[in-house]
């Protein structure tokens, strides 16, 4: 096996690993949300990201709280505002 094949499937076994973590290093937030290592760190230390520092020093990401903050702002799709659209105008009829 060539070196490439062999770094290949060596990240895709880290990738399967962070999967299954719930806490993660900067590092793995970073590779997890696909932000930037330098955005991120913006990000930390403006406090937007939600993170845990429980000895002062090295931060943990909860991986659930990294998922709910990715998902915020969800924006609605055509269909769905006509959808409430048309259920509102249905309920409100005068």
């Amino acid at each position: 096996m060539n070196i490439l094949k062999i770094e290949e499937r060596l990240d895709r076994i880290e990738k399967l690993l962070i999967a299954n973590k719930k806490v993660l290093t900067f590092d793995e937030a970073c590779d997890y949300t696909g932000i930037s290592r330098s955005y991120f760190y913006k990000l930390t230390s403006k406090n937007i990201l939600p993170y845990s520092k429980p000895n002062g020093k090295i931060i943990f990401f909860s991986k659930e709280k990294l998922d709910e903050w990715l998902l915020r702002n969800e924006q609605k799709s055509k269909n769905d505002l006509k959808d409430k659209a048309l259920d509102y105008t249905l309920k409100n009829k005068r």
